[in-house]
């Protein structure tokens, strides 16, 4: 069976070779990435499939990294309280939880079985973020906060989307099979370029949310939304005569 320890070292690994500024690694930490992923991919594909997808996947870490680098920019450009590049690579549970999940996007994609799941729920545990390695996700992609995120196996993000913590993109239900199994059919949000989505919002099922859209904290939302669209949470009403329980 893969190991936790040893997939944890291939994410560190690939940390240092996506930021070798920040994470120093003695030795090459690319031969010993191939070697910890060549080890791993042994423990649930058959031998003949194993150098192929380890090959795949050393050819593909460039542009692994340069996604990454731009959540990382997205994360300095959307949250003042970021002082630096330095300090959003450092100390923001983005960075980690992305290493993770585009790691186990590219994974889930060559069918690589329970490594992309693990992954993921390595990524969780750490950080708090529930990223299903499913998910796709474009580039400039930005989680505020983080803890509390809920994205779903089908979901799709495009670029230059930011999440605040507690967002769910969810569905809303399942459909099953003759034997009462549920299907794995798309079933989460489809989330377009430039949206915002403030804290606690719940997007549930296969809606569409346009691009340039804001949506407010706290709202549930199980229907399309047009492009350029603003929807938030209904205003508390003050009753001025709400005394001693009064209206309750």
């Amino acid at each position: 069976m893969p190991s936790h320890q040893q997939l944890r070292k291939m994410v560190e690994l690939i940390r240092a070779i996506v930021f070798p500024d920040y994470f120093e690694y003695k030795g090459i930490p690319t031969l010993e990435l191939q070697s910890v992923l060549t080890s791993e991919l042994h423990t649930v594909l058959p031998e003949k499939e194993v150098e192929r997808i380890a090959s795949e996947f050393m050819d593909e870490l460039p542009e692994i990294s340069r996604l990454i680098h731009t959540d990382v920019e997205a994360t300095k450009r959307n949250d003042p309280a970021a002082s630096s590049i330095a300090e959003v690579v450092l100390c923001y549970p983005l960075t980690q939880v992305m290493l993770y999940h585009r790691t186990a996007h590219n994974l889930l994609k060559k069918n690589v079985p329970l490594i992309p799941r693990m992954l993921s729920e390595m990524a969780h545990n750490e950080t708090g973020v529930d990223i299903h390695p499913g998910a796709q996700i474009g580039s400039y992609f930005c989680i505020d906060h983080g803890t509390g995120v809920v994205i779903g196996a089908t979901t799709i993000i495009g670029s230059h989307v930011v999440l605040y913590q507690g967002v769910t993109l969810g569905a809303r239900n399942f459909q099953y099979d003759a034997e009462g199994l549920p299907v794995d059919k798309p079933r989460h949000p489809i989330i377009e370029d430039n949206v915002t989505i403030y804290s606690n919002a719940s997007i549930l099922g296969r809606i569409r949310i346009g691009h340039d859209t804001i949506i407010g904290g706290n709202v549930w939302i199980t229907h399309d939304v047009a492009p350029h669209s603003r929807i938030l949470q209904q205003k508390a009403i003050e009753q001025l005569s709400f005394v001693d329980g009064a209206g309750i």
